[in-house]
């Protein structure tokens, strides 16, 4: 008997069908549950706990997400999580840029604010990304310089990956990148879905003279499993959550500066 049919003997219709539409969209919402729904949020949360308690789903703040170390959450799920967190790291990584600079930007709901604050004040930026949507942010400035990478387009958020698109970003010797991840492991490990994306990622680490780690805290909640890079490659690492201990002295220890937004 698989996981799932096992697991739906235990849970109510409502139950089930919270589980259908999170398996499908990566990440539900209390409000929005309560509503369609027509029940109380504390209904859901019961339901959503229910869920968790016996390993389907994880807890965040206002909802939760599927527990799947493979596949990574939809870029709609993830555009609309931690919000307002996001745009908290997205100020301080634009205060450590100065104007004048070239850097990287890679894939993320994340590195995309960290666009959209840098064509506010900054001036004279050379971007080099691999990123549709930081692309379509960047061009609303007339003071930014803007080069795409070429490679292969992942529809479903606008990456463009793969080693064609890692061997142009190695042309490049920039002054800072801008890298988002999938998930942080306490160790201070970070880790990725999708190698083709890793290996660009890799790349702009490589030929960056400062590396800008930006990760809202629900990267410490989930495990991906292609390694990326860890904290001795990392300058600055920005997040919205008091970290854990054993991060904060695994970075101490590799010179990372750790800037919490909460």
């Amino acid at each position: 008997m698989s996981n799932d049919s096992r697991h739906s003997t235990e849970l109510n219709l409502r139950q089930k069908e919270l589980w259908k539409i999170a398996k499908s969209e990566g990440l539900v919402q209390v409000d929005r549950l309560a509503e369609k729904f027509n029940v109380t949020a504390q209904t859901i949360r019961r339901d959503l706990n229910q869920l968790t308690t016996i390993g389907l789903l994880q807890r965040i703040h206002g909802g939760a997400i599927t527990r799947d170390s493979v596949v990574n959450l939809g870029y709609g799920a993830r555009k609309i999580l931690a919000t307002e967190g996001k745009a908290r790291i997205a100020e301080k990584a634009a205060e450590l840029i100065p104007n004048d600079c070239s850097l990287f930007i890679n894939i993320g709901t994340t590195t995309e604010q960290v666009a959209a604050q840098l064509t506010r004040k900054h001036e004279v930026l050379l971007v080099v990304t691999n990123n549709l949507n930081v692309l379509n942010i960047l061009v609303q400035s007339n003071h930014i310089e803007v080069f795409i990478a070429g490679g292969q387009i992942r529809r479903q958020d606008g990456g463009i990956v793969g080693d064609a698109t890692a061997d142009f970003v190695s042309q490049f010797r920039v002054d800072y990148a801008v890298i988002g991840g999938s998930s942080i492991e306490k160790e201070g490990i970070v880790t990725d879905f999708d190698w083709r994306e890793v290996r660009v990622a890799q790349a702009m680490i490589q030929h960056a003279r400062t590396v800008i780690m930006v990760a809202d805290g629900n990267k410490f909640k989930r495990k991906a499993p292609i390694f990326l890079c860890e904290l001795n490659q990392i300058d600055h690492f920005i997040t919205d959550i008091k970290v854990p201990k054993r991060f904060l002295d695994n970075a101490s220890k590799n010179d990372v500066n750790v800037h919490v937004c909460d």
